[in-house]
């Protein structure tokens, strides 16, 4: 009995090793998330909807010389606009909740990966001003990048692959390959990720907009500057600017940097005139201090605005609509070519 046993777990283990074996070759043949991507070579179609596991293999395809960085609040500029406008080739590279530390990490690997850049826009939002954004509880998402997918990948990191994640995307990539499935995200990285336009509902925004007052409209005019004594203003932070600095220097000198301010709604920002609001503006100071060393654009749509005063263009404090998404595009575009933003007063440009 006992000799049955040791014969039956040693053929057990044989065959679990033999069957792990299988998905793992299953899973590195499809090599969904492209680490044998490199210069030259075509990267795999999208199937995952996390953007930070499937983004570096469109950077190491060298198909791209120009990049959209930052979160889901630029996420709907379309590079084939930006392409298209300025002689490019634009991958957008922005992930949802990306932190400054997450969003470095991918400028890094475009860097090293593409000889001369031809351009970069980097949407940057309110968290690049937080003074505590470098402290390393607020480097990483529950959803982080993995280190071994932002630089030159490693035989020892083919093993990481064999989860179940993984062999699931393995799996939609072969449906996609047999031609039931389509690519989840676009091969330079555009998609819309909000609602159908047709969905649109304005009392349903407007929930979402103003959940912090349980849906109710606030009054969201200027109130007076309120005072704000030197010692406190003295005390005010940033200290994720240096970091954004050493990035943008890294970039060869041909590199045309454009910093863009998103057009969030009104609510997300703090009210202007608030202790909040005057500590966001000197920090949109430092950011704009740091453009004109390094000969950057700064486009600044972080204001009241008719974009951004008006509940009925977006769908939640951070994202708006997509006809504010092409405006936003095709004015990037046109200030990038050395002409004005529209007269609205929405963008205010600093050369």
């Amino acid at each position: 009995m006992e000799k049955a046993w040791i014969v039956w777990s040693r053929w057990f283990l044989v065959a679990a090793a033999g069957c792990a074996g299988l998905l793992f070759a299953f899973v590195a043949a499809l090599d969904p998330f492209g680490m044998r991507v490199g210069a030259g070579q075509p990267a795999r179609p999208i199937m995952d909807i996390n953007q930070r596991f499937m983004y570096p293999q469109l950077v190491r395809s060298g198909r791209f010389d120009a990049a959209v960085l930052g979160t889901s609040t630029i996420r709907l500029l379309d590079p084939q606009t930006l392409s298209q406008g300025l002689d490019a080739r634009f991958v957008n590279l922005a992930m949802n909740a990306a932190t400054p530390w997450e969003q470095l990490q991918m400028a890094g690997l475009f860097r090293d990966h593409v000889s001369l850049p031809k351009r970069i826009i980097w949407g940057l939002d309110v968290t690049w001003c937080e003074p505590d954004a470098t402290d390393a509880a607020k480097r990483l998402t529950p959803r982080p990048m993995p280190d071994w997918l932002s630089r030159e990948v490693r035989w020892t990191d083919w093993p990481k692959l064999l989860n179940l994640t993984n062999l699931e995307i393995a799996g939609r990539l072969m449906a996609y390959r047999l031609g039931w499935s389509q690519e989840r995200i676009r091969g330079d990285g555009y998609e819309v990720f909000t609602p159908p336009e047709a969905s649109y509902d304005l009392a349903r925004a407007r929930s979402h907009i103003y959940m912090s007052n349980g849906g109710q409209k606030l009054d969201l005019t200027p109130l007076p500057p309120m005072p704000v004594s030197a010692a406190e203003s003295a005390g005010w932070r940033f200290p994720a600017l240096a970091w954004l600095e050493e990035a943008i220097a890294a970039f060869p000198k041909e590199t045309q940097v454009m910093l863009v301010l998103p057009p969030a709604h009104l609510m997300g920002y703090p009210r202007e005139g608030s202790a909040g609001w005057q500590r966001y503006g000197a920090c949109k100071a430092g950011i704009a201090a740091l453009a004109r060393r390094h000969g950057a654009t700064l486009v600044d749509y972080a204001h009241a605005s008719p974009i951004t005063a008006r509940d009925e263009n977006y769908w939640d404090p951070l994202h708006f609509r997509l006809p504010i998404a092409a405006r936003f595009a095709e004015e990037l575009v046109a200030i990038a070519k050395g002409g004005q933003p529209l007269p609205d007063g929405a963008a205010r440009v600093l050369r």
